[in-house]
C-alpha cells in the first residue's frame, strides 16, 4: 500500500490516522504542494490524479483519490478494526460529522482556496484572515453545538472508541492553531481531541512526525 501525501494536509492526515488506528502499513510518498509551483501540478502526479490534489492510496494496483472515498474504501475492504458503528443511524452520524468537517469547514480554508483569495482577487494578508478566522469560527461554534448537546459522544465524538468522525476533527483543528485561533474556545472539540492524542495512532500521523516535515 502507498499514500500519496503531503504532511501539513488535513486530508492526507485523516488517512494517515485511520491507516494507522487499523495497523495497516503503507508506503510514504511525499508531493510537496508548495515547492516549485506545487509538485501536484506537475505531469507526473496529474497522470496518477487529474484533480491535483492529495491524497492519492494505492492499493493493489488500483488509485483512490479523495480522502473519504478513501477512508470508506479502507472501512470496506479492511473492516477487522472498524471505525464506523453497526447501526445505520449510528453510521450515518459519524458521517455527518466527519462530512461536515471535510465537506463543509475544510474545502473554505485550505491551500488552493486560500492562494485564490490572496492571488487573482487580491485580498490582504488581513482580509485573507478575517476570511479564515470567519469560516473556522462559524464550523467549530456549530460543531461544538451540536457534540455538546450529543448523547452520543462519549470520549470520542461517538462513543468509546474512534471513528472516522474523529480522523476528520483532529487535523482540523491542527489548521485551527495554525491560523491562530483558540481551540480552548471550544471545550468539547478539545477534549475530544486530547483523549485522541493518548493513542498512539492519532500521534503516528501527526505532521511533526512525517519524513517531509519541515
Amino acid at each position: 500500500m502507498k499514500l500519496f501525501n503531503y504532511f501539513r494536509s488535513s486530508s492526507s492526515y485523516r488517512v494517515r490516522i485511520a491507516c494507522h488506528l487499523k495497523g495497516l502499513p503503507y508506503e510514504y510518498l511525499p508531493v510537496h504542494l508548495n515547492r516549485d509551483g506545487g509538485e501536484q501540478f506537475g505531469p507526473t502526479f496529474s497522470m496518477l490524479n487529474p484533480q491535483q490534489l492529495v491524497p492519492v492510496l494505492e492499493d493493489g494496483g488500483s488509485h483512490i483519490a479523495q480522502s473519504m472515498a478513501i477512508l470508506e474504501y479502507l472501512e470496506e475492504r479492511y473492516p477487522e478494526v472498524p471505525l464506523l458503528p453497526r447501526s445505520e443511524i449510528a453510521r450515518a452520524r459519524v458521517r455527518q460529522i466527519a462530512q461536515y468537517i471535510a465537506c463543509e469547514m475544510h474545502p473554505l480554508n485550505n491551500l488552493r482556496v486560500l492562494k485564490f483569495l490572496s492571488g487573482p482577487l487580491g485580498l490582504s494578508e488581513e482580509q485573507k484572515q478575517r476570511w479564515i478566522a470567519h469560516w473556522l469560527q462559524t464550523g467549530l461554534s456549530a460543531l461544538e453545538a451540536e457534540l455538546s448537546q450529543s448523547p452520543d459522544r462519549g470520549a470520542f465524538c461517538f462513543g468509546e472508541t474512534p471513528t472516522l468522525a474523529d480522523c476528520c476533527l483532529v487535523p482540523q483543528l491542527f489548521n485551527t492553531r495554525r491560523f491562530g485561533i483558540d481551540v480552548q474556545a471550544y471545550p468539547t472539540l478539545h477534549a475530544i481531541e486530547r483523549r485522541c492524542e493518548e493513542l498512539d495512532a492519532f500521534r503516528r500521523a501527526h505532521p511533526s512526525l512525517q519524513p517531509d516535515s519541515e
